[in-house]
């Protein structure tokens, strides 16, 4: 168990008939305000109207930045800082959801210095200072309200990048939960896939931390499965709007992370989609997530799974830790795509393995994500390439995962990734921990299906990539050690 240190130190407003607020928590900061916002959303709920009210009567000058996008890009955040710099702006107000505060974290950043802000995505720069920030919260998703993560978007460079700096943590939040209601169910939707992605890159974690924090991320977990198919439902429910807001919040203020180490995964993952195709951050979470638990599920790995299993999902206790952790992978997999009715494949968005290879690559920066598990560029491309549509069936799928007959033997659980499929043929990859005679033939061949091919692509880390048929290299020192700790 780690040392920590947590120190948040974010006003919130929250519930109803808070903005009467508003205008003396600014004042604070001066008297020279930029409202960043995104579309026409915040106008047509009367929100805009509320907050230049209560602004030109505590007698401060407003500036506006409108147009924000969705994962937002880096020429809205020049502009914001260009505006800032003409203007003198003293302090930001952010209306909106995560994209409108993330950018707005870049200008008050980019508004301190000389160099282009894009250079602190990259991490060229460090944020050392900024302009303070507020923020009237709009969407239930992000937890930017109070974090202090900034994530940008640069489309001529296909590169989505994030940054952060203890200055750009807001000053004050105002979190109404019925300025949630017009948000509308896909949105909805996405907002809890993302809610849930930033606690499973939390939960899913091999070192040993508070038992209180995991029974604290199995509950947020727990609220999010209850309570967005509710608001879903019945947009104007404040229990599910406020439920809903509230777990935002708190699954990224760095309050659950504790004493916890390691990297995140499917977020990398992710980023690299919407960063060339611009999709939803939280529809490309859901499609990556299970995909990601899979892929990482192993004997080393399963009871990790046990407790969203029982505590979140009421799975039976008596259950094997790969038991437990296959039917919370289902049970995940029924929530997202069923319950709340998101596309579950890439090939459903237009999405093919087209830019696989390099997307892979950018996720793990180039050279590994340490994660849950670790995942080398090739693994995080054998999960992309697991959301192509494949005819082999989930039963048979499953068959092969939890072990098989092959002549009197049962097979140890494996990983089994559907990878292409034809019209006369699918491709599957599957990764075993032993190595019996044509094992992976007979295993095929137990659940009906018939090999007409099959390449050994590596054992652990070590691949055959590079080399030409009949001719070998040494082993490095460093994979043999590799061999020899995991084995």
């Amino acid at each position: 168990m780690n040392e920590f240190i947590y120190d948040v130190p974010v006003k919130v407003y929250f519930g109803e008939n808070q903005l009467k607020h508003l205008g003396e928590e600014l004042k604070k900061f001066g008297t020279r305000v930029l409202m960043t916002y995104g579309g026409g959303s915040i106008k047509k709920i009367g929100l805009y109207d509320k907050v230049v009210s209560e602004i030109k009567n505590s007698g401060l000058e407003l500036y506006e930045l409108s147009g924000i996008e969705p994962n937002p890009k880096i020429s809205s955040v020049r502009e914001g800082v260009k505006i800032c710099k003409e203007k003198n702006i003293d302090v930001l107000l952010a209306v909106g959801g995560g994209s409108t505060i993330d950018a707005t974290k870049g200008i008050g950043a980019g508004a301190k210095v000389d160099f282009d802000p894009w250079l602190f995505y990259t991490g060229e720069e460090k944020i050392e200072d900024g302009l303070p920030i507020v923020c009237i919260l709009t969407n239930s998703a992000t937890g930017s309200e109070m974090n202090v993560n900034s994530v940008v978007s640069n489309p001529e460079t296909n590169d989505k990048f994030g940054t952060k700096g203890l200055v750009s943590r807001p000053k004050v939040s105002f979190l109404d939960p019925t300025v949630t209601y017009s948000v509308n169910a896909y949105h909805t939707a996405c907002g809890a896939a993302d809610i849930i992605s930033h606690i499973f890159e939390v939960y899913f974690n091999l070192n040993p931390d508070l038992y209180m924090l995991d029974t604290v991320m199995e509950g947020l977990i727990k609220t999010v499965v209850k309570f967005a198919p509710i608001a879903i439902k019945d947009p104007t429910n404040y229990e599910a709007r406020a439920n809903l807001m509230w777990a935002s919040t708190w699954a990224l203020n760095g309050f659950i992370r504790g004493g916890k180490q390691g990297g995140w995964s499917c977020h990398p993952i992710e980023h690299e989609l919407s960063a060339f195709y611009d999709i939803t951050h939280g529809l490309g979470l859901a499609i990556v997530t299970p995909r990601w638990m899979k892929y990482c599920l192993s004997e080393k790995t399963a009871w990790r799974y046990r407790g969203i299993g029982e505590n979140v999902f009421g799975l039976d206790k008596n259950l094997s830790d790969m038991e437990m952790a296959e039917k919370t992978i289902s049970k995940m997999e029924e929530f997202l795509f069923k319950t709340l009715n998101l596309q579950s494949t890439l090939t459903e968005i237009g999405i093919d393995e087209t830019h696989f290879e390099i997307m892979a690559k950018k996720a793990c920066n180039f050279k590994a994500i340490n994660g849950f598990v670790k995942l080398e560029p090739s693994d995080v491309e054998k999960i992309y390439m697991v959301h192509i549509d494949s005819g082999i069936t989930k039963d048979e799928i499953k068959k092969l995962s939890l072990g098989v007959d092959i002549g009197g033997y049962t097979t140890k659980p494996c990983r089994v990734l559907p990878v292409e499929v034809k019209d006369d043929f699918s491709k599957i990859e599957i990764t075993i921990s032993e190595g019996k005679n044509r094992q992976v033939r007979k295993m095929c061949e137990a659940v009906g299906l018939s090999v007409i091919a099959l390449k050994r692509e590596g054992v652990g880390n070590l691949t055959c990539e590079g080399l030409e048929k009949g001719s070998y290299r040494h082993l490095t020192e460093e994979e043999v050690r590799e061999v020899l700790e995991n084995n």
